[in-house]
């Protein structure tokens, strides 16, 4: 019981809004409605500047690797654990407190896989600083890291249950992603820039 309550937990806990929340505190527009009108990290660089996106991307990360580390200190089986970190990310992306409009869940999903291992996540954050590197591309580098995430847990992890969870994970990543991967293929998507304007495109 107390591992079905943690997956309800962990939806509710995702369900809260980072974005909003550290908007409303710091006076500024609400992410859903200016920039890019969504609520992640990114979008608050732009409207706030780099402690609101940091505050933003800490609690975003922060609500998918607590219950997910709870879980696992409770020893739940892999399908538990994995069901608590998929509920965490579908909480942020159809948050059920702020309209089940949420963000694209890039880092409530490296919270799960930090909440799995410091070794998953860090391998995974890896991926993505180095393709941010390289492309200059936020939503690109968080494409390939997660497009390469179920192959991490696999060689750290290999549970069939987390691995599934991870390609659930990314596929919806891809779907929510779809308007940037559209941009990338014609050249339009928007460079990582801490100056960006209302209106530009993140990940």
């Amino acid at each position: 019981m107390s591992g079905y309550l943690i997956i309800f937990g962990a939806y509710l806990l995702g369900s809260i809004s980072s974005a909003v929340i550290v908007c409303r505190v710091l006076g500024l527009p609400d992410p859903r409605t200016e920039g890019s009108n969504n609520p992640g990290a990114t979008n608050v660089l732009r409207l706030g500047g780099k402690k609101a996106a940091f505050l933003t991307l800490a609690g975003d990360m922060l609500k998918g690797f607590l219950p997910v580390l709870a879980a696992s200190l409770i020893g739940v089986t892999p399908l538990l654990l994995a069901g608590t970190g998929l509920a965490a990310f579908l909480g942020h992306l159809y948050p059920v407190f702020f309209g089940f409009r949420g963000g694209k869940g890039v880092a409530t999903a490296l919270g799960v896989q930090f909440g799995l291992g410091w070794q998953i996540g860090g391998g995974i954050a890896l991926i993505w600083l180095i393709m941010a590197k390289a492309a200059n591309i936020s939503s690109l580098a968080a494409l390939v890291a997660m497009a390469l995430a179920p192959l991490v847990i696999w060689l750290i992890r290999p549970a069939p249950e987390l691995i599934l969870m991870q390609v659930i994970i990314s596929l919806m990543l891809f779907w929510r992603h779809r308007s940037n991967i559209r941009n990338l293929l014609e050249g339009a998507e928007g460079r990582i820039r801490t100056d960006d304007k209302p209106g530009g495109r993140d990940d």
